[in-house]
């Protein structure tokens, strides 16, 4: 549809807000090609390199958020909130959105709340089980808060919320005609059962440290591993290459193919990853951060638990893992439960879904 419409979209600091950002600026490119589009981000953030590669013109703010223990950036923060809300009031004067979306993230406070005040309307995207403090304040002047999982009107008016699920890429909707396509990627033995490890883009010290010390135990059980240890533990990882069962990776591009190729997931409770895993349909052991926000990855995973779709172990847990991994890896039933269970929670529609909820708002 030729309609030149100016879209504003903030969110960043991890991946888990970033690509759900892009999934729904490319949902609307696609229904309005003549559409402007501008991100705003945090200035030292990773979407000041991840939105321009996906095509997208981004501002960068100087703000953080508040440390939990007294921290020279704590006593800065005032200043940074100061300067966003300035910065954040010229970007919108000078682009003249017809609305502005956030997908949770520093950035999007400010930008939201300036947005608001120069009445443009709204939308947020909660991703969590359990709403961040940026979304909860930006939800009393939101026109519309589109969240993944049931019972958020404990934290926002429940006229303003639309369950539409977390965006998720779209390659993975058609993962159950690529296993052998994902076999061949990896050069996988197709007689073995493959354990995928996931611990987000940087990686996770304690799942890495886990699988490290469990190498003999996975032979033992004839599996084999495509491990994901992310960016920040390659270098110290990488000589299990050598490992016959083993391989490791820095981050894996083809996820389509990892996903496809899994019998058994392993994997931390970021809200993106707990809707692909949805999606994916596979048997799944979260191992979620303990070190977030409000323990937002427990509650996200507990509510996938609490419907027997998943397993969870607690990181303070994990000398318990060999027994929980073998009890899976023998009953076939188990699996097959857990998989039937957890693609019955899947929202594929999400972005869709979504990007109808911006329409409205922009009478479209």
């Amino acid at each position: 549809m030729k309609q030149s419409i100016n879209i504003l979209i903030s969110g960043g600091g991890t991946g888990g807000h970033i690509y759900p950002a892009i999934a729904i600026a490319n949902e609307l490119k696609l229904r309005y090609p003549d559409a402007n589009f501008l991100f705003v981000g945090a200035k030292d953030k990773m979407e000041m390199e991840k939105v321009p590669q996906a095509g997208y013109d981004i501002k960068g703010l100087w703000i953080s958020g508040v440390q939990r223990k007294l921290t020279s950036d704590n006593l800065s923060f005032p200043f940074k909130l100061m300067s966003s809300l300035w910065n954040a009031s010229k970007i919108i004067k000078k682009f003249k959105p017809d609305v502005a979306i956030g997908t949770g993230g520093f950035a999007s406070g400010p930008t939201l709340i300036m947005a608001g005040k120069k009445g443009i309307p709204t939308l947020i995207q909660e991703q969590n089980s359990y709403p961040g403090i940026t979304n909860k304040l930006l939800s009393k002047k939101a026109k519309k808060i589109c969240v993944a999982y049931d019972n958020l009107e404990r934290f926002f008016p429940l006229n303003k919320i639309v369950k539409t699920g977390n965006p998720v890429r779209q390659d993975l909707l058609s993962i159950q005609t690529k296993r052998e396509e994902g076999q061949a990627f990896f050069k996988l033995d197709k007689s073995k059962k493959t354990v995928f490890v996931l611990g987000g883009s940087l990686g996770a010290r304690k799942i890495n440290e886990l699988i490290a010390s469990n190498l003999d135990f996975f032979e033992k059980q004839d599996v084999q591993l495509i491990w994901q240890c992310g960016k920040l533990y390659f270098e110290e990882y990488k000589k299990y290459n050598a490992k016959e069962n083993v391989q490791v990776y820095q981050f894996i591009n083809k996820m389509d193919f990892g996903y496809a190729a899994a019998d058994v997931i392993i994997s931390r409770a970021g809200a993106s990853s707990v809707s692909e895993l949805c999606i994916v349909g596979k048997p799944v052991i979260f191992i979620p951060s303990p070190n977030v926000a409000e323990d937002h990855q427990t509650k996200n995973a507990k509510s996938i638990v609490d419907k027997q779709a998943a397993l969870m172990i607690k990181e303070r847990n994990l000398d318990t893992f060999s027994v929980v991994f073998e009890s899976l890896m023998k009953d076939a039933d188990k699996q097959e439960t857990l998989s039937k269970n957890i693609k019955e929670l899947a929202l594929p529609s999400a972005t869709k879904n979504i990007v109808d909820e911006i329409e409205k708002l922009i009478g479209l």
